[in-house]
């Protein structure tokens, strides 16, 4: 056969496999599936690292709030015996309660400011 002829059916169905459209198919369907077996595979095995991941970074910011929490006890603390000699102990007290009941509340409002326009946007309703 020269090389510029065209193949027949029954070659170019030899090259193939075994020549007939249902084999074909079949290679076709087992192609799908064993893609689809890898890729289920893959998936699985990213979703075991984040996993394994996820623990480790939430226990260190779990472990960065605590720290945190006590940066910010130091300062109260600190704010107390530094404002005492000025206010008596009561006084630098309240000041220091007040100041952090009034951030407290501001942050409080803005939170809830944030749901309510979260909400608006979720229901459809237009938000200024």
């Amino acid at each position: 056969m020269a090389e510029d002829e065209p193949l027949t059916a029954a070659e170019s169905g030899e090259r193939a496999g075994d020549g007939t459209l249902l084999g074909d198919v079949r290679a076709l369907v087992d192609d799908g599936r064993n893609l689809l077996e890898a890729e289920l595979a893959f998936r699985k095995a990213q979703l075991a690292y984040a996993v394994a991941r996820s623990k480790g970074i939430a226990g260190l910011l779990v472990l960065s709030l605590f720290f945190a929490f006590f940066a910010l006890m130091a300062l109260v603390v600190g704010l107390l015996i530094a404002l005492t000699p000025l206010l008596t102990a009561w006084g630098a007290t309240a000041l220091v309660t007040l100041v952090l009941l009034a951030l407290a509340g501001l942050c409080a409002l803005a939170g809830l400011r944030r749901i309510k326009t979260m909400q608006a946007r979720l229901s459809g309703k237009d938000v200024k």
